[in-house]
């Protein structure tokens, strides 16, 4: 699809630290959609292998993929926050510098957010093994609202997209693990609620972590630390929500 304006439509959201293996897939997964009113603006945080040398080689041939250094390395958080200042596009999607998109995932999730007139929406998505196995697909429940999203994060970050013109630009609380559930918060504070389609656009590349356990214990831990910390709730409502969230956590891996 022909570039026929200078100002993009969508400004899609890339932190990239040590990605050499993923980020050519990411960055074609983007350059293939339908929809090519787009810019990418990957920030990479400050990465020790070639995946810095692949994104610029990329750029120089597509402009509309935009590469941000960094000099020091600050996390997603902040990298995602220097990516949503920069962007010029009225709609902020979310891309990992290991997840892809399927190629009509802009062009139905656009028009599915102008159908429904809303600020906020999301997919169902693929969730893949490292060597790109399909393990299950995750289908979201398609209306959150922000009591919703204090109980489990229903919205995976690699599907989101939001639109400027009804809320203003909105950024990432600057933790380091959860900061996208965080950010659906503050969205939801300012409007009622999101949609989601039932619709797979989306491959999630799942992380194995070396202990299940521990890795779900330190989960817990920035669960709880989100709510007294960032959300600013009190001791029962916060107990109320993580134990929504340990209930819903224990049905989704039974």
């Amino acid at each position: 699809m022909a570039i026929n304006k200078i100002t993009p439509l969508v400004s899609i959201i890339t932190p990239s630290y040590n990605c050499v293996a993923t980020i050519e897939k990411t960055i074609n997964s983007v350059i293939s959609q339908t929809m090519g009113d787009w810019e990418m603006l990957i920030v990479d945080d400050c990465s020790t292998d070639h995946s810095r040398e692949i994104i610029k080689n990329i750029s120089v041939i597509e402009p509309r993929v935009k590469l941000i250094e960094q000099a020091w390395n600050a996390g997603p958080a902040i990298a995602r926050n220097i990516a949503i200042e920069h962007a010029q596009g009225r709609y902020i999607a979310f891309l990992d510098a290991d997840d892809q998109w399927h190629p009509t995932k802009l062009e139905k999730q656009l028009k599915f957010m102008n159908e429904k007139d809303i600020a906020l929406s999301y997919t169902a998505y693929n969730c893949l093994d490292s060597d790109g196995n399909h393990l299950r697909v995750y289908k979201p429940i398609l209306k959150v609202t922000y009591a919703d999203m204090l109980k489990s994060n229903r919205i995976g970050c690699l599907t989101a997209i939001y639109d400027t013109h009804k809320i203003g630009k909105v950024y990432m609380p600057n933790i380091s693990k959860r900061q996208d559930l965080g950010l659906w918060l503050r969205i939801l504070k300012l409007v009622d609620y999101a949609l989601g389609m039932d619709e797979v656009l989306a491959d999630y590349l799942a992380v194995q972590a070396n202990s299940v356990s521990s890795n779900k214990a330190d989960a817990a831990k920035y669960q709880w630390r989100l709510y007294r910390e960032i959300e600013k709730l009190n001791f029962k409502q916060s107990t109320f929500y993580f134990l929504n969230y340990a209930y819903l956590g224990l049905k989704k891996s039974s």
